[in-house]
């Protein structure tokens, strides 16, 4: 049997610098508060909380007074870092810089629609880590879609700028563009620049990670997808390789393998969401080579 995991599967950029800073601050103060789950993976979660990382919420937040809390990569609105001055509180921002950029442009663009009357839009999924973020920038005033019936909160008649939330479907974000594009051309007749303004905010670390999955899921005759399952990234990635591939299974760790999926002459490849860790997806690996051990010495 021959198992391969996808070399592109696995942390971004921006899940990997927030675990090693939390790491590295666990080394000197051996506790550290940490605003919503670092990663959307329960695994990891429960491995950075053996060394120290405590989990709270936003109403936990405001009782909490001279300590250190961790953003995560998703980033935070600002009412989080007035709460923090407020209550003495030291921040640790781990916030992903394409986060903070995307948030700088929605914060900029509010202010510009605020003086033509016009919308903030933002695909992305309502209550998100990092679309909470995002909205926070706009005074909450911002109008989050998903899906077509979310495009009725909009008001055609007036001027529109749209965003992505990081880590959405590159082919999502542009369908929702075209049907934004045409209510607006329906509403006022015609449409100009000034109607509608479409900003592709999606981070290409993950945007590429679509193309790669497709060829490797073709290369392999069993996918085994590891990840969370919070992760919305994780449940978009795994619906790519059952596109391709549909011997796919969605799994959080290797006890939600069943052996039957697997065959002794079969390629299986192994991957993941940005939110699952290496060394999951390499048990998972060694959990399979020993299906194959077992399955010989039972021929034997």
């Amino acid at each position: 049997m021959e198992v391969t995991i996808d070399k592109n599967s696995g942390y971004c950029f921006g899940v990997e610098y927030a675990i090693k800073m939390a790491e590295d601050e666990m080394v000197e103060d051996q506790k550290l508060y940490c605003l919503g789950d670092i990663v959307h993976n329960d695994m990891e979660v429960k491995r950075l909380s053996n060394k120290g990382l405590v989990v709270i919420d936003r109403e936990d937040l405001r009782c909490l007074h001279d300590c250190k809390v961790l953003i995560r990569a998703h980033g935070e609105p600002p009412e989080t870092y007035r709460m923090a001055i407020e209550n003495n509180i030291e921040l640790i921002d781990a916030s992903c810089p394409v986060v903070l950029k995307l948030q700088h442009r929605v914060k900029t663009a509010f202010d510009k629609m605020e003086k033509q009357e016009g919308q903030i839009v933002i695909y992305g999924k309502k209550g998100h880590a990092e679309v909470i973020g995002l909205t926070g920038q706009t005074l909450e005033k911002a109008i989050v879609v998903m899906d077509d019936q979310d495009l009725d909160q909009i008001d055609f008649s007036k001027p529109v700028t749209l965003f992505s939330q990081t880590t959405k479907s590159t082919r999502g974000f542009y369908a929702l563009k075209e049907k934004i594009r045409k209510r607006i051309e329906h509403a006022r007749g015609s449409m100009d620049e000034l109607d509608f303004s479409a900003n592709d905010s999606i981070c290409r670390q993950v945007s590429n990670r679509e193309p790669q999955l497709r060829k490797f899921s073709n290369e392999n005759d069993v996918i085994i997808f590891v990840s969370g399952k919070k992760s919305s990234n994780g449940k978009a990635l795994y619906q790519v390789c059952k596109g391709e591939n549909p011997r796919s299974y969605f799994v959080e760790n290797e006890e939600e393998i069943a052996p039957d999926w697997i065959q002794p002459e079969d390629r299986v490849g192994i991957c993941g969401a940005t939110s699952t860790p290496m060394w999951l997806m390499e048990q998972v690996r060694s959990y399979i080579l020993s299906l194959d051990s077992r399955s010989v010495e039972a021929e034997i």
